[in-house]
């Protein structure tokens, strides 16, 4: 087999579910088969993958990262809030760039100083040289889920300098996308005509969480970091909550994580700081198109944990925003009668969009670790 396979099978042999993928130039070859092999979500960022790798764990899947080098700076902050905080496996199998007959001079600083990184932070970290060294891939897989860590492995241009420029990308054969439609079919059109009036909003953020409650009560929740989640957890505590104590912007990506392995409706109460924080996130709800996905979007205009400062959303509308990523099933409300009434709304994924006046409710902090909130939280995934 040539090292791409060799790869493939390895992460077949642990056998890992889902694979969250942002290409680098040196994968070209691997890429291609492991969307025959496994189910692929394409990135447009990867801190968004962290969000929906530690989703996809906590329903029970197995999930990897592929991506390049770069990337991993750009997710050691999810790493160390999300996956460190609450025990969360992550497998990162990285193109190890600016080490190896680099061409670009961009990619060196970061991969010279990377592993040394990583190891200040305690994340272990492999090293993948040849095709003798392959078999620590799953060795690192092994590690990752027995320990609830995530570990890295660097990959080295190296290894794959036997395998022929596009070897298994045959004449006349097409790029095919994540719904399946090949590069041939790539010309259509779009249109997106849409007009917002923000109205005055009447409700709080906790007046709106205890106006959905009886559409809470049993279903899959996950909560936006900080003082939404003491709200949610003074209202409306229950096993099924999946409350957020770090990683602002990753509650809608862990809610669609969750959505791709849990067959019944998965609820996210996000916030407008937060979804601009990672708006790559409305990207992938579109894409992956779960109908069982609702994220509410609770839009106070202003960053509520820390001092009520305003965000970006007083300057656009965060509905418009989501339908221009390609959510199709939107709406906007006020009112507590609204909300319920859009929740009702049975095709998804869902996006609504509720205006709230800032102010935060006087009530106690969280007296569950992240920790205890993960093991309930999949003991109910689980059904016990």
């Amino acid at each position: 087999m040539t090292p791409e396979e060799e790869t493939v099978e390895l992460f077949a042999q642990n056998k890992i579910d889902l694979v969250a993928t942002l290409p680098c130039d040196r994968l070209k070859n691997l890429l291609p088969l492991v969307g025959k092999r496994f189910f692929e979500v394409p990135l447009t960022r990867e801190e968004d993958g962290v969000g929906i790798c530690a989703g996809a764990f906590l329903a029970g899947a197995k999930p990897l990262m592929l991506i390049q080098s770069t990337g991993v700076g750009n997710l050691l902050n999810a790493l160390s809030s999300l996956n460190f905080t609450y025990e969360l496996p992550l497998p990162i199998v990285a193109s190890w760039r600016g080490v190896y007959q680099e061409g670009i001079p961009a990619q060196v600083y970061w991969g010279t100083h990377m592993k040394a990184v990583l190891n200040a932070l305690d994340v272990t970290t492999y090293e993948v040289h040849t095709v003798e060294d392959l078999p620590v891939v799953g060795q690192a897989i092994q590690d990752s889920f027995s320990t609830n860590l995530p570990v890295v492995v660097l990959i080295s241009p190296e290894l794959w300098q036997c395998t022929p420029p596009d070897a298994f990308q045959q004449p006349g054969d097409e790029r095919v996308n994540f719904l399946g439609e090949s590069s041939k079919e790539r010309s259509k059109s779009a249109a997106l005509s849409l007009e917002a009036q923000v109205e005055c909003p009447v409700m709080t953020r906790y007046e709106a969480i205890e106006a959905a409650v009886p559409y809470l009560r049993g279903r899959t929740v996950v909560c936006n970091l900080g003082v939404p989640c003491k709200e949610l957890y003074a209202l409306c505590d229950q096993p099924s909550n999946f409350y957020m104590l770090g990683s602002m912007g990753l509650a809608s990506s862990i809610g669609l994580g969750i959505s791709l392995y849990h067959k019944r409706e998965v609820v996210v109460l996000d916030g407008d700081g937060s979804l601009l924080m990672n708006p790559n996130v409305l990207c992938s709800i579109a894409q992956q198109a779960r109908d069982n996905l609702t994220v509410v979007a609770l839009d106070n205009g202003t960053y509520g944990s820390t001092g009520d400062q305003c965000t970006a959303s007083q300057q656009l509308d965060l509905e418009l925003l989501a339908r221009g990523f390609g959510i199709e099933h939107t709406s906007k409300v006020y009112t507590a009668e609204d909300l319920l009434t859009a929740l009702q709304v049975p095709t998804g994924p869902r996006f609504i969009h509720v205006v709230i006046k800032p102010g935060n409710a006087n009530v106690p902090d969280l007296p569950c670790s992240a920790t205890e909130i993960k093991r309930r939280f999949m003991a109910h995934l689980r059904g016990e």
